[in-house]
Order: structure tokens, then sequence, then C-alpha cells
């Protein structure tokens, strides 16, 4: 645990996930919510009196360095969160890298050069994980964004401090809130799991099921439950080569005792634009020429009466076309419902991205329990798959 830990005198090699948004023109960081996550850790190391050696990749380099791809852009943003000056390093690897890392200076912030300048970060090279080992006394992973990634700096480079190696607090809070959602978690337990395709979430929906008293269903995929089912859905998205696979999960739900809510309704379009003409109507019964973009107005009040009497949430997937202003209306209801059981005591965890965006677009994110940081970690994670970025902490 990172609060057990006395940095005092070390350098602490700390690979977070920097992978934020720039201005094309500029290169000016245009979202630091990913550096912010990070402060926790960081501040923790320096006021115990140790020492910073942060590393983190930017962007998908395709050979070597390229300007846009360069951390350097980030220091007066990563200046100005921390509070103190950063020294920028022009590569992460090399002597004359190492000769400015190994002199240690309590309170010294040294940033690396983006990691996936080297195709052996993503190849996961032993050397190269080596040489990144020497930068520091003890190593730090608190980019929860890669850990299901086996690269040199969140992987390989873990075994090279055997008795020095942790957790930063934002990888410690992933683990904390799925561990409370899979074994730990007040109980009713719900799952909403919505987004376009039934293919993309299969494996998390049949690894919820024995873990969940509900599962809400939502987005586009509803649509090939519903004409599995024997619904009119007509041009909604579905997923014919699907259609048993949904029947399974059904019959899989049904098996193990839980409770699947399935819009009843849903608001519907004659194209797929905020513009489009709509109207409500059942989810088996929709017209030729028609699609489902949200849940209808009784379906939104059975999710939302479900979710309001759970005592553990998981959000996963919007209700529908959230990111257009007339068919949001599902998705924002469920976004504060989940508020609301936050408020009362109860547990919600946000994962996965487009749910994320959700709750960041009803400015909702610091009113529920846990909002991730790592799409395809997490989702990973939830699949019930072993991360190879945790594992190498904990063995």
């Amino acid at each position: 645990m990172i609060d057990n830990y006395n940095f005092n005198g070390k350098r602490a090699l700390v690979r977070v996930d920097f992978n934020v948004p720039l201005n094309k023109e500029t290169f000016e960081v245009t979202d630091g919510t990913r550096i912010r996550a990070a402060l926790p850790t960081l501040k923790k190391i320096l006021n115990d009196g140790g020492s910073l050696v942060i590393m983190s990749h930017l962007g998908r380099p395709k050979n070597g360095p390229e300007e846009k791809f360069s951390l350097k852009h980030i220091v007066p943003t990563l200046e100005a969160a921390l509070g103190k000056s950063v020294i920028f390093l022009d590569d992460c690897v090399g002597d004359k890298i190492v000769e400015q890392t190994k002199e240690f200076e309590a309170g010294k912030v040294i940033l690396l050069e983006n990691l996936r300048f080297h195709k052996h970060e993503t190849a996961g090279t032993e050397n190269f994980a080596q040489q990144l080992a020497q930068h520091g006394d003890v190593y730090v992973n608190d980019a929860f964004g890669t850990a299901h990634r086996a690269h040199a700096s969140t992987t390989v480079v873990a075994k090279f401090f055997p008795n020095d190696k942790l957790f930063g607090y934002l990888i410690s809070k992933e683990i904390e809130s799925v561990e409370r959602l899979f074994s730990t978690g007040e109980k009713p337990v719900t799952a909403i799991v919505g987004g376009a395709k039934v293919s993309s979430k299969i494996s998390i929906i049949t690894n919820l099921l024995d873990k969940i008293d509900n599962l809400i269903l939502g987005g586009g995929m509803v649509y090939t439950f519903s004409k599995a089912m024997g619904g009119q859905v007509g041009s909604s998205l579905v997923e014919d080569d699907q259609l048993e696979t949904a029947k399974e999960i059904l019959k899989m739900a049904e098996a193990k005792n839980v409770s699947v809510i399935l819009p009843e309704d849903s608001i519907i379009a004659n194209g797929f634009s905020n513009d489009a003409e709509k109207k409500e109507t059942s989810s088996s019964e929709i017209p030729d020429g028609w699609m489902g973009l949200d849940i209808g107005p009784k379906a939104t009040e059975s999710c939302v009466s479900c979710i309001e009497n759970s005592k553990t949430i998981l959000w996963n997937g919007p209700m529908g076309v959230f990111e257009f202003d007339n068919f949001e209306a599902g998705t924002k209801a469920v976004a504060q419902a989940c508020v609301n059981v936050s408020a009362q005591g109860g547990f919600t965890l946000i994962g996965g991205g487009d749910s994320v965006a959700a709750i960041n677009k009803y400015g909702l994110a610091d009113q529920v329990s846990h909002v991730s940081t790592g799409g395809g970690a997490m989702l990973e994670f939830l699949e019930g798959k072993e991360l190879p970025g945790i594992k190498a902490i904990q063995s």
C-alpha cells in the first residue's frame, strides 16, 4: 500500500497516464483530467521527501519521435498542477539521461520523453525495461489506462524492483472499485450495460451474471435482443449474427435469477440525426424506416426505479445516442439516478468510455463514487481478464 511506504530519500520512478488531448495548432493541453488524477500519488512521494522521475506515453507515434507527441508540451500544465518546476529530459533511456536522474535531490521532479518514441516500449523488451529501471529506487505504477498492456514501462520494469514496487492511489482505487462491485458490494447489485453492439459486451455480461441481481440493457444492442424475441425493429441497429447469443444471455440470466430489464418503449427517429422526426413507440413495434435512438419514458421509469432501489451499481454504456440532445433523456435520467444512489450512501462505479463521457457531459462526475480513468483496461477487468500491469505488482 502506498500509504504505508516512506519515499524519504528515494527516487520514485512513476508510470502515469498523461495521454492527454492537445490543441493541434499550439500543442497546449485541452483537458488535464488525467494529470490531475495523478496528483495524489505524486504529492505523497514529494511530501515524504522523495523525488520524482515521471514516465508516460502520449498518442501513437509511428516511427520514433514526432513533435506533436512530445511530452514537453504538457510541462506547463504539470508545473501548474504540482506547484513545482519540472525538468524535462528529451529521451527516456541512455547514459546521458541516467546521468541526470541518478542524482537524488528531495523534491526534484523530472519528466522523461514519450516512451513510445521507442518501439521497445510496446514490444515489452526486457533490456529497454532494465534501462528504464535505472531511473528509480522504487517503482510506482499509477497508469490504469495501460494496465491491460504488457509494455516495458507498465509490466516488465516491475521485475527489476522485487521489493520496491507498488500501485499509486489511482490504480488502487480502480482495483478496490471492481472488487467492491464483484465481491464486497452491498446488495442489490445492478449492472447497467448499454452501447451499440451486443458483440462488444458479451464477455462483460456473462462475467457479471454470477455477481449481480439486476441487469439493465440499453443503447443500440437492445434491438438485437428485441429482434431475437420476435420483435419488429425497423431500421434500428441490429447484429443478426448475435440473435442466438442474445437468447442465450437471457436464458443464462433466468437460470441465475438475475432480473433483466429490457426497455419496453423507445424514442424512434426517421434518420440518424439530432434533427430527425421523432416519436415514442413500443421497442418491439418499430415501423420500417424508423430506428430506436433512445429508451422511452416507460423504460426510463423502470430503469430509474431499479437503480434507485439498488445499493451497488455498475454503469457501462449509454442508453441511447446521448450525443444528440434530442435523444439523451434516457442516458441523462440514468446518470441522475446513479447520483441519487451515491447520495444515499450506495456505491456507483462508472466504467467504460461512453458512460464516462456521458457523466462528464452532465457535470455529475464528482457526485458518483468512482469514475474509471481506464477505458480498455476497465472493460477487460470487468470481463474477468488478468491485467498484466496489475499482476506485475501483485506477484
